[in-house]
């Protein structure tokens, strides 16, 4: 997968005298062949003789889209990058990637995290760059570019995008999240048309990525801890001129890593990706980063299994509580020092010698931490006082989810933590047609099962907005019930559900053999998701289960669907990961 550092950059400058050691391959002749020819290009492009000749060619991957509101900051935060790329004596071009808004890829934008990956991985390793700063926000195009420059193996750097302002509605502050708790509401008209066309004005007031602890902000965490982003970088709001600043620092670092020939290999270690996971347990972030540390890990020939999450765990406590994890604002986070303050409060439990973005050792930035302390904020508690004494996220496992579930009981009414219920079945196509049956046979305690939404399935894995509670217990002011899917869940989202149950239905997973009224067991104390029906009568249902039948003829659906991997092992394609 990976390709000696700066080989194709390296011909663009044959004749170089400055390089800082960037090394100079292939045949004198063929190089200066194809140096002429690139550099006439870049030249034709507006770059002079000395900048394509004597300075490190940095590329900026930029997922700017118009598609994307998430990602629209980034064109400037691009003239940002090169301002700092030109003052450390590098050479700054930019170059464009395919782009994934969640809200706008049919069926859905993880249908697409793999192909992005694989273009951005291809820009990088075909183009004469010797490094890159990437540029993205919401939540595929982050883990999409990790994937593709750990793959690539060329010097790299991650600036994100940084989340938007909160808007103004009915007198209060509103976020991303709490457009699903106002769902019920409108479905049963207690939010009228003048009032929802009001929400839709104000929901997201500016650019930016969703201003909760989503999965955007938690992959843009998991970019900082794995030393691929600058610290502090994953939480200053999109629009605050401290963006700017930091997108020239991150110009001046990739041409430093450029010369030094830092690969990410270099950085993203098994100690670091630890590291990550249990700074994932402390935030009770998204579910999704599962999925992604996993795909992203996997590029570099090491292999993250569900176990080591869970152990890791339940050694860590859940330290700050911001939405949905907690009552408390992502712009708190940022108030009270952001990763930073957060990696210092967590340091006696991380490996303190892995390199964050900067080139300081973690323990480096926890003293400048302790010695400059920001402001405290109730949102950032210790490891002795914690909002929670284990992670907020937990893997589950049992019958029903042989390879593993996850439940985010940080997001979950505690009451729900523990439940034992008869099945409600909904195929995730026709779940809304059957939610809305008023002859459907629900109770409160029942355990609604959302299937047929996984990798293949779906397929996708696409999030499944919302659990489908049936209007019989909407009728009844039920709004919270458990439920199991094979599906994902928004990063924004909450709710007692059990997530990324795998194997999935369309694979042949237990899920797929539930029938209604067939008894759940869940326990988010114990790590347990049980179906409790006999096994001669799951073999006799798998007999009578036809095969699943893919609908995906042609193009990249075809080819996702042929190879995409179960998401435990990171729903990445099987060629594409690094088996070592």
């Amino acid at each position: 997968m990976k390709t000696d550092n700066g080989d194709s950059g390296a011909r663009i400058r044959r004749d170089a005298t400055a390089g800082g050691g960037l090394p100079v391959t292939g045949d004198r002749f063929a190089g200066d062949l194809e140096g002429t020819i690139e550099r006439a290009f870049l030249r034709a492009g507006g770059l002079s003789r000395d900048e394509v000749r004597r300075r490190p060619i940095i590329g900026i991957c930029s997922s700017w889209s118009e598609l994307n509101p998430c990602n629209m900051g980034l064109r400037d935060l691009a003239e940002s990058v090169r301002s700092g790329v030109a003052a450390a004596g590098g050479t700054a071009v930019v170059f464009p990637t395919i782009s994934l808004n969640e809200n706008m890829i049919v069926p859905t934008s993880m249908l697409l995290r793999n192909l992005m990956a694989m273009d951005v991985e291809e820009m990088i390793r075909c183009s004469p760059i010797d490094g890159v700063v990437l540029l993205a926000g919401c939540d595929k195009t982050v883990p999409a570019q990790l994937m593709g420059a750990a793959s690539a193996g060329k010097p790299a750097i991650m600036l994100t995008a940084g989340p938007r302002g909160c808007g103004q509605f009915q007198g209060r502050s509103i976020v991303t999240s709490d457009v699903w708790d106002l769902v019920p509401d409108r479905l049963e008209g207690r939010i009228s048309d003048a009032e929802w066309d009001e929400l839709e004005g104000v929901f997201a007031p500016t650019v930016g990525v969703c201003n909760v602890m989503g999965t955007a902000t938690t992959m843009a965490i998991a970019a900082e801890v794995l030393g691929m982003a600058l610290p502090g970088s994953a939480a200053v709001p999109a629009v605050e001129s401290r963006r700017r600043d930091l997108a020239e620092r991150t110009g001046v670092r990739a041409v430093e890593l450029a010369r030094a020939g830092t690969r990410p290999e270099d950085v993203m270690t098994p100690p670091a990706f630890d590291n990550a996971i249990r700074v994932l347990s402390a935030t009770g972030g998204s579910t999704n980063e599962f999925i992604h540390l996993v795909a992203i890990a996997g590029r570099l020939g090491i292999s993250l299994g569900l176990d080591r999450f869970a152990d890791i765990g339940e050694r860590t406590p859940q330290v700050l509580g911001v939405r949905p994890s907690g009552p408390f604002s992502l712009e708190d986070f940022d108030h009270a020092g952001g990763v930073p303050a957060l990696l210092a409060v967590l340091e006696p439990v991380l490996d303190s010698g892995c390199v964050l973005g900067d080139g300081r050792k973690l323990a480096n930035v926890c003293a400048a931490v302790r010695a400059a302390p920001p402001r405290p904020h109730p949102c950032l508690r210790s490891l002795d006082d914690p909002f929670e004494h284990k992670s907020g996220l937990v893997v589950l496992r049992g019958s029903l989810a042989p390879r593993g579930a996850i439940f985010k009981r940080s997001a979950a009414p505690r009451m729900l933590w523990t439940h034992r219920g008869p099945a409600v079945v909904f195929d995730y196509h026709t779940a809304r047609k059957r939610a809305d049956d008023p002859g459907l046979h629900a109770a409160p305690d029942s355990v609604i099962v959302l299937r047929n939404a996984g990798p293949v399935g779906a397929p996708g894995m696409p999030e499944i907005d919302f659990v489908p509670i049936p209007a019989v217990l909407r009728a009844a002011g039920i709004t919270e019930v458990v439920c199991v899917t094979d599906g994902r869940m928004s990063g924004t989202e909450g709710g007692a559900t059990a997530l990324h149950v795998t194997p999935e239905a369309a694979v042949g997973g237990p899920i797929g053999l539930v029938r209604d009224g067939d008894e759940i067991v869940l326990d988010a104390t114990t790590g347990t998701l049980d179906l409790l029906v006999d096994g001669h009568e799951l073999a006799r249902r798998a007999a009578e289960t036809p095969p699943h039948a893919s609908t995906a003829r042609r193009g990249w659906e075809r080819l996702y669907v042929e190879h995409v991997l179960q998401p435990d092992q990171g729903c990445d394609l099987d060629f594409l990961v690094d088996h070592g």
